[in-house]
């Protein structure tokens, strides 16, 4: 898809999810470095690298599967899209973008219901002692993004079937 095609909103949301992976894999990777070398040269363990490894990796996942959704390279969907005809292609691509985006909205929901209740019991992370709804909050970002890339997706998928 070209930039300038794009409206403001879609190059600011490329340009915050291709830096927000590219920074968590970095931080990500620096913590895992570091937890290696405590453990194997200082001969002492950091004990909350592998929860901040771990919660960076879940937001990654997350915003990178948004990604995945603008580019329609959903595994899933590309497995169930190839087995119809190619004349029916574009229609079952569309479709298959509409159904992943109601399948995102129930995500949305019910991943904001386990938030709250994280919220209200006021539940921390054993090594780093953050709130860990904060480490859940992963999942309903990530189903944000992915709606408004699988909308994304159908619109384009649909205007390319009238043309």
């Amino acid at each position: 898809m070209e930039a300038k095609k794009q409206s403001l909103f879609f190059r600011f949301l490329d340009m915050f999810e291709d830096t927000s992976v590219t920074i968590l894999y970095g931080i990500m990777v620096v913590v895992i470095f570091l937890q290696v070398f405590f453990r194997f040269v200082v001969r002492s363990s950091l004990p909350w690298s592998e929860e901040l490894a771990r919660y960076v990796m879940a937001y990654a996942i997350f915003i990178g599967a948004a990604i995945a959704a603008k580019e329609s390279a959903h595994i899933g969907i590309l497995a169930v899209v190839n087995k119809f005809p190619k004349s029916a292609e574009k229609y079952t691509k569309t479709f298959a973008m509409v159904v992943s985006f109601i399948f995102t909205v129930i995500l949305i929901y019910l991943a904001f219901l386990i938030v709250q209740f994280l919220i209200n019991t006021g539940q921390k992370s054993p090594a780093l002692r953050i709130p860990i709804w904060i480490a859940y909050l992963s999942v309903p970002l990530g189903a944000v993004l992915m709606s408004i890339r699988f909308m994304q997706a159908a619109f384009i998928q649909y205007n390319e079937r009238r043309e």
